[in-house]
This record gives structure tokens, sequence and C-alpha cells, in this order.
């Protein structure tokens, strides 16, 4: 599949009408609320390639064919190396999420239209909590959300399994049918559809050299109800007194 273009921001009468309902708003954090020209998560993976590395001795090229093969059969690579390697998930997600965050710039009108929602604003996301608020507090963002649902407090399950969402419904009592998501991979919101959210994906303005086009493209799918390529324009319609 090819990178389609997407327009920054779907017809605002048929936007607010589609969202007057919400007021529980999930976003997911790496390349949702920010843009891979920050080159955030291409650092986390060159990390996770390098905690390989490291572990078993193994070359660049083979430690990202290890990384590959454990995200596949595993969902992630911390759970490849927890079932098969009892790797404590401490160590691993610090030095994973020890990244550089100087490109990564504020964006005060990312955290006006997040603040203008109405009603609870929550972080889901498989990366962890120290990762979500270093990342959010340097977008200048991070006082707008109620908390971070992460990697740990699903257990170590990540999206897009079933009992991920399920779990961070029933700890934050979070009603779905009054809920949307907002994320950048497509099949993360297969579940959340089902059980009743609205769902946004979000693609990138500019192709991302570091990820693969179908990773990146503007997904037609029954359970993506909105595409955008600009949160922030997305979201200001939605703003209610």
């Amino acid at each position: 599949m090819t990178t389609q273009a997407a327009p920054s921001v779907a017809t605002p009468p048929l936007q607010v009408e589609a969202f007057a309902h919400v007021d529980h708003w999930v976003f997911d954090l790496d390349n949702t609320l920010y843009s891979h020209e920050s080159r955030v998560w291409p650092q986390v993976n060159q990390r996770i390639t390098l905690f390989l590395q490291e572990l078993f001795g193994l070359d660049g090229l083979s430690s990202h064919a290890l990384r590959n093969y454990y995200y596949h059969r595993y969902g992630t690579t911390l759970n490849g190396l927890m079932a098969e390697h009892g790797v404590e998930p401490d160590d691993f997600l610090d030095f994973a999420h020890d990244v550089d965050l100087s490109l990564l710039e504020p964006d005060p009108a990312l955290g006006a239209a997040i603040a203008a929602l109405p009603g609870r604003k929550l972080i889901l996301t498989n990366g962890s909590v120290a990762h979500a608020r270093n990342v959010a507090g340097k977008l200048g963002i991070i006082d707008h959300f109620e908390d971070v649902f992460d990697i740990v407090a699903a257990g170590f399950t990540p999206k897009p399994e079933r009992s991920t969402y399920e779990l961070f419904l029933a700890k934050h009592a979070v009603d779905p049918g009054r809920a949307a998501m907002f994320e950048d991979i497509e099949k993360n919101l297969l579940v959340p559809s089902e059980l009743g959210m609205k769902t946004v994906l979000i693609i990138p303005q500019t192709p991302d050299p570091f990820r693969e086009a179908w990773e990146q493209a503007a997904v037609e799918a029954g359970h993506v109800h909105h595409v955008t390529s600009n949160l922030t324009a997305f979201l200001t319609p939605l703003a209610r007194g």
C-alpha cells in the first residue's frame, strides 16, 4: 500500500456532529501527539536494537531481525524477551526510552486544542509512563491529561489486544460509547471501534522515512472513522463551551 495524502481536517460540520456525544478523549503517544520530524520513535527503535546487541552479543543486522521476530510473534520486543529470556521489564523500558528529545518542540497550539475539548483526556500507550510524561512534558501538554495508561498497567500485553483496551476502560471508568480514540496505527483502532469508540487515524503530513508505507497510509476501513494528518486542526472545531 502506498502512502496517500489525507486532508488536514475533515469537514467541520460533519466533524462536530460526529463527536457531539464524546467526553472521553483517548490518545496514543508516539507518532500521534508529535510528528516524525522530531525523530523520537526512530531513536526508540535504535535503542531496542542496541539492547539486543548488548544482551546477546549480536551485530546490528542480526539484532534488527530479532527485534522484528519478537514484534511479530509477541506484539512487542519486550514480551518476547520476557517470555523467552526472563528479561526484567523495567530495565528494558528505561533503556529503550533513554532518547534525545532536543528536536521535539513545545506545541502550544496542540495543547490549547486538547485543553478545549470537553471532558476527560487520557493517554493510552504501549510505551512507559515515564516516556509518555517526558514526551508530553516536552510538548507542554502533559497537564491537560488526567492520566497515562502504559504497557505496565496493561500487564505487558500491548495494543491491539482486546484485553488491553478492556483493562484501560475499566481502570479509568471510560464509557466507550462516549469516547474517541486517536492512533497512528490502523490495526490499533479495530477493537476501539468494535467497543463503540469513535476512531481517528493520524497519518504523517510528509512521508516518514523510518516507517513502512503501509504503516502511514490513509487506510479506508470500517473501523477507521476519520483520517487526518493534522491533529491540532482536527481537534480545534471539537471544542464545546
